[in-house]
This record gives C-alpha cells, sequence and structure tokens, in this order.
C-alpha cells in the first residue's frame, strides 16, 4: 500500500510457538483460545513481521525479526521456522539488498524484535545493515544495557552493541517526525521507550503496533500479555491511541498476528474490532 510518499510492504520473517498464557497475560484461556487455538501444550502460533517503507530516497525497515543467530536449541524451544536463510532474500522481491536499507527503526530491542539488526560476518558480529542508521528511543537503550531481573531474559546485548561500536546507532528522545511523512509515537507500557512509527497519507495511515498490541486479539483493551512490563500504563496507552486511531482511518499493522498483517478498525459497544483485513 501506498502512504502519502512512501511504499509499505509487510516482509514475514518467521513463524514460532509462544506460551498462550504468557501471550494474553491475565485474559481467560476459555476467551483468547477462540482466538488463538492452543496445542497441547498450550502454545500458540505466532508470525514475526517486518515492515519495509520506500519512498523519499529511503529504505526503511522496522524491525529485524529473529535473525540470523538463533542457535539449534533456541529454535526447538520456540519451533521456530524462518522464512529465509538471509534477509537479502526477502529485500530480493523488492529490488534491494540488505546494503540499500537506510534507515533501521527499532521498536524496541528485545529479542524477537532485534535479533536481525546484527549477524556474524567473518567470525565478528557486524551490523546486518551495513550502510543503515539504526534508530532507537533512548529509554528503550538505557533499559536494554541495564535490565532488570524481570527482563534480563528479553535483551541480548550480541543483538544491539555492536551498533553502537559501529557507530550506526542513533539515539531518539521521546516523539519525533523522524522523516517527512513518518511520525514517532511512544509508549510506555510494554517496555520503556517503546516506538511506532506512523506513515501518512492523504486520508489514513498506517501505525505500526509492535508489543502493544501485537495482534488482532488484542485490540480490546484489558487484553494485554504477561509480557507487558507496565499493564495498566499499556491500558491507558490503549485507551488514548484507539480512538484516535478509528478518528483517523489508521490501518494497524500487527507484527506478531498469525493470519492478519494490517486491517482497518471499528469500534463496536465496547471495544475496537477489525473492520477490514489489508493486503499490505
Amino acid at each position: 500500500m501506498k502512504f502519502g510518499a512512501y511504499e509499505c510492504f509487510s516482509i514475514e520473517t518467521a513463524e514460532f510457538l509462544m506460551d498462550g498464557g504468557a501471550t494474553f497475560g491475565i485474559v481467560p484461556k476459555t476467551l483468547w483460545e477462540k482466538e488463538c487455538p492452543a496445542d497441547d501444550f498450550n502454545r500458540i502460533l505466532l508470525k514475526s513481521r517486518s515492515l519495509l517503507i520506500k519512498g523519499e530516497r529511503k529504505a526503511i525497515l522496522v524491525d529485524t525479526g529473529f535473525g540470523s543467530k538463533p542457535s539449534m536449541k533456541f529454535k526447538k524451544n520456540y519451533q521456530l521456522k524462518q522464512m529465509f536463510d538471509h534477509m537479502d532474500s526477502a529485500l530480493s522481491e523488492f529490488g534491494l539488498t540488505c546494503g540499500d536499507i537506510t534507515d533501521v527503526i527499532m521498536s524496541h530491542l528485545h529479542f524477537d524484535h532485534a535479533g536481525g539488526c546484527t549477524e556474524i560476518r567473518n567470525g565478528k558480529l557486524v551490523p546486518a545493515f551495513p550502510n543503515a542508521s539504526y534508530h532507537v528511543q533512548k529509554d528503550q537503550w538505557e533499559t536494554a544495557i541495564n535490565p532488570s531481573a524481570r527482563d534480563l531474559a528479553s535483551f541480548r546485548k550480541e543483538d544491539f552493541i555492536p551498533l553502537l561500536e559501529a557507530g550506526v546507532l542513533r539515539l531518539i528522545d521521546g516523539p519525533v517526525e523522524l522523516f517527512e511523512g513518518i511520525e514517532i509515537i511512544v509508549t510506555h507500557g510494554h517496555t520503556a521507550g517503546q516506538q511506532h512509527p506512523l506513515v501518512r497519507g492523504e486520508n489514513n495511515a498506517l501505525f505500526f503496533c509492535g508489543d502493544l498490541i501485537p495482534t488482532a486479539a488484542h485490540l480490546p483493551v484489558p487484553w494485554h500479555m504477561g509480557f507487558d512490563g507496565r499493564p495498566l500504563v499499556l491500558v491507558k496507552e490503549k485507551e488514548k491511541l484507539l480512538p484516535r486511531a478509528w478518528k483517523e482511518r489508521w490501518i494497524l499493522f500487527f507484527e506478531h498476528d498469525p493470519r492478519i498483517a494490517a486491517a482497518s478498525i471499528r469500534r463496536d459497544e465496547k471495544y475496537m474490532r477489525i473492520d477490514r483485513i489489508v493486503s499490505i
């Protein structure tokens, strides 16, 4: 789809299994399983998607998925199935290589979002997109380099410290118009300094949900993940953003939904719901 000066494309990088209870927190299984059926081990299927934004002499990638570094043990634990061996394969569909990416916008630095920021090349950890600037919120960077005991397993320094060492890290402090037509919205409920690109069109916009709304099933305001650091903050953020999304006709981009990459929403008597699935 095109929004303003930018063409936007979904890149499906992987599918994996995650504990359903952890994915839906306090929501009873009798409710969430209607949306995401679980296997015998209580695991649900999730996807990992990146967003490619092309235009204005830019090739921007939003989030990078698990990347090429996961061990066999890691892949077995999550039943991780990656869609290609290297991001070059996915980008070739759009006439690009990793070297053509000008900017990488990281929603946050959890391993399933930032794993593809770096790769091992000639035995050394290096940025996977050698000509790109990597944009991260300052609050998220500080959280990632000094994680709490609760957050420790979510951050892997090999995914992001090489960016600092290579001089390609760009820290952003709060909401900003990062590029003309691309606004950065910041939330703190899932993790401090999660950022969400909003690509504006004439009559609508594309909003990258990240882990604020990881799947379409998480649209109801009270539905959130057990992984969310500050769930009450997240609830208030959804209460603020979803009415704006409906009023301004945003298309929501779901990073982890197993079936729906993007959709418009409608308001019913209680919550926002999916209105129309959008191909992107």
